[in-house]
């Protein structure tokens, strides 16, 4: 009889998958059933060929060998996860195998994991697509039920396989060029590049902003609210204390005379769902956390719990297939503190208007809701909690009924001068209920006060008349949150030349994809181009300078909006992915003769005043993965030299990591705390310790023999007596 092999991205949902197609004969890598086989990927198996495979020259990095434009790339199994990668082989080229179903994630990127696999594995048999949300079993066995064909994903792999090749030329030429032309370790490319410029950007616009001081006049009357002075335009502050002065004394002593007190019932939709991005800024906004973590996160909350769905989303609606499956999901995660307000969906008649469901506004995957799953959760740790509320709560908020208040808005007259006061009574709590009344939406108002009755003809007299005043503020420095939105939505970081590309890359989504960004700002951290402190980011004077050295289309935005409206099009099978990767080389070309013929120089921010043993130049220190070194600035001289190794000794005052300085019988154990412990002191120390350290076997001997010797003989005696009666 012949098989199926079914080819998931993470041996996690393989699992999943297996159990849903009764495969429970577990083999290497593999679970094997009566009609299929399920086997997976550890993310990508296979890869993009480094540039040393072409060619042997490409082994050193020299510009003359610029540009790197091989006529194919070739495909090439990633070592680290080669063993995985046979044991796929060998499954799909199985004579008893018939067809493939991908069951990667349901995306460009998982499209590529699986095609490149089975690419490489020179394997020729018909395809067919898992497309799915989430991977609960009632999600694979819907999905198993409508298996897509492979070929109506054909032109998604074209636009995926373009993207990393475009990937390759631009980005491995750009940073080689980079390097060799500068002797500094430095890499560019079409997402990071223009994202560091934004912060860059928004450095320059603080550092040129100069504050200014402004007035206001506010009049505070017997009843308990204050009127505060408004210019015919509704300003309520002024650049001019004279101004500020002037009217002040005009209406000291005057009384405040009511001529409107308009009345308007109002109300506020909840927020809408959660996409990725949303989620990742409100997650680092509330709690501090990355957006690495983040996705780390509600990954674990997808694959392992169960609970969420698919993460990688840029969309905030639903599509109008899942409307009949939202009284199950509500169900679901109605437990515990959410079963009082899913009880009261639960009693209704559920209307989701356009904000919520619109199919147009959903591509690949829809918003991160519940699933159909019901949650259990103690099994969630706290940081997976926090999470999850913010997923449910923003759910159940767009499931119940709008906020509604009553606006009041008093304009009144003091000397011939306009004066207002606003306030806001709620008639009914609506969605503010989940969130226990505590959400301050954008139609919040600080100036919102509790007015007593008010009708217009009303007067106020015996005023308190005071003037106020502030600084206007320089705009705040990116958090990790805030970047992540701007990457999204970069449109007011373009030039102007660049402005008729704005719809265009809201359309395709901004900087990177949902998928990606936070990876992206991770290397940017790691590369040392941008940093923390406490939690915002700054650029580094190696970030600045690099920005100084790129050409300036890799800086904009605007390069990443002209390749995903392309890469679009690849998609949708309006354009060549040929085409595109010839326009990519000829771009690449362009880059490397830029950066070859710059005048620009490059200055280490990290030099030291030691000298290079082997060419005499000056050493850079360096944070490497197991300490600090020095190194030479001559990349070709290539010398290195240990200053500072991590250790897992640790400190016997704060028991922090200790760090081992210098070499022989000179070594070093130093802290941060201050202590300092030459290393054959050390040594001796431990030695001492072990000497006089009690082994378990010893601990388990005396509490044995404790035990024993601790017993009541009278006691025994007289309970023996009274079993024996």
């Amino acid at each position: 009889m012949s098989k199926t092999v079914v080819l998931a991205e993470k041996p996690s949902v393989g699992r999943d998958i297996a159990r849903v197609l009764n495969c429970h004969k577990q083999g290497n890598g593999f679970f094997e059933g009566s009609q299929y086989i399920v086997t997976w990927a550890l993310g990508h198996l296979v890869t993009l060929a480094d540039p040393e495979l072409y060619d042997e020259k490409y082994k050193t990095w020299r510009m003359e060998d610029l540009p790197m434009l091989p006529d194919r790339l070739k495909l090439v199994v990633i070592k680290k996860t080669g063993k995985q990668f046979n044991t796929v082989k060998t499954q799909l080229n199985r004579n008893d195998v018939n067809q493939i179903v991908i069951a990667t994630d349901a995306g460009r990127e998982g499209e590529l994991v699986a095609r490149w696999i089975i690419e490489k594995a020179r394997v020729k048999k018909p395809v067919k697509r898992l497309w799915i949300s989430s991977v609960t079993d009632k999600a694979i066995k819907d999905g198993f039920k409508q298996l897509k064909p492979g070929k109506q994903y054909e032109h998604l792999y074209d636009a995926a396989v373009a993207r990393s090749e475009a990937d390759w030329y631009v980005g491995l030429n750009a940073t080689r060029a980079l390097t060799t032309k500068f002797n500094a370790q430095l890499s560019s490319g079409r997402v990071q590049t223009p994202t560091l410029a934004m912060i860059a950007a928004r450095e320059k616009e603080i550092k040129e902003f100069k504050p200014q001081e402004y007035y206001g006049v506010q009049a505070k009357t017997n009843k308990g609210f204050t009127l505060t002075w408004q210019d015919e335009k509704h300003n309520n502050r002024t650049f001019s204390k004279q101004k500020a002065e002037q009217i002040l004394n005009s209406i000291k002593g005057k009384p405040a005379k009511v001529t409107k007190a308009d009345k308007k019932q109002k109300k506020t939709f909840a927020p809408q769902l959660y996409d990725l991005t949303e989620l990742q800024r409100d997650a680092n906004q509330i709690f501090g956390f990355s957006g690495k973590q983040t996705l780390s996160l509600m990954q674990k909350l997808y694959e392992q719990h169960k609970v969420l769905t698919y993460p990688r989303t840029d969309s905030r609606y639903l599509s109008t297939d899942i409307v009949p499956t939202i009284k199950d999901r509500v169900k679901a995660c109605g437990v515990d503190e959410y079963a009082k307000l899913a009880n009261k969906i639960s009693q209704r008649d559920i209307k989701l208007g356009k904000s919520v469901v619109d199919n147009n506004k959903v591509s690949d995957h829809h918003a991160i809701i519940p699933t159909e799953q019901t949650v259990l959760l103690a099994e969630l740790n706290d940081k997976e909690r926090k999470i999850y509320d913010l997923v449910v709560k923003r759910f159940l908020a767009v499931l119940y009924p709008p906020h509604e208040y009553e606006q009041t808005k008093i304009t009144a007259e003091i000397g011939g001068h306009i004066f207002t006061a606003s306030g806001k009574r709620i008639s009914k709590q609506g969605w503010k209920e989940v969130y226990d009344h505590r959400y301050q939406d954008e139609n919040d108002q600080d100036e919102d006060q509790k007015l007593p009755n008010i009708e217009a003809g009303d007067t106020f007299t015996e005023l308190k008349i005071s003037l106020t005043n502030g600084k206007t503020k320089p705009p705040e420095r990116f958090t990790e949150g805030n970047l992540l939105q701007a990457m999204e939505n970069p449109v007011r970081y373009m030039a102007k030349d660049d402005k008729h590309l704005a719809k265009t890359i809201n359309q395709t989504g901004g900087l990177g994809t949902v998928a990606t960004r936070a990876d992206i700002i991770e290397k940017l951290f790691n590369s040392f181009y941008m940093e923390k402190k406490g939690k915002h980011i700054l650029i580094t004077s190696k970030g600045r300078q690099l920005l100084d050295l790129v050409p300036e289309d890799l800086r904009s935005p605007a390069l990443t909006a002209e390749w995903e409206q392309k890469l679009g099009e690849i998609a949708d099978g309006k354009r060549s992915k040929a085409a595109f990767i010839q326009e990519m080389k000829g771009y690449a070309k362009q880059v490397v003769q830029e950066i070859k013929h710059s005048d620009a120089t490059f200055k280490h921010d990290n030099m030291t005043g030691t000298k290079c043993p082997e060419c005499g130049k000056l050493m850079l220190e360096v944070n490497g993965k197991k300490g600090r070194m020095l190194v030479c600035q001559d990349r070709s001289c290539g010398s290195k030299k240990n200053i500072a190794k991590k250790t897992n000794a640790r400190c016997p005052n704060c028991h922090k990591r200790l760090e081992l300085r210098g070499e022989g019988e000179g070594q070093m154990f130093t802290c941060s705390c201050g202590h300092r412990e030459k290393l054959s002191t050390f040594n001796e120390r431990k030695k001492k310790e072990k000497q006089s350290k009690v082994s378990k076997k010893d601990v388990n001997k005396y509490m044995k023999k404790q035990n024993e010797e601790f017993t009541n003989p009278a006691l025994a005696e007289a309970l023996s007596k009274l079993k024996n009666k």
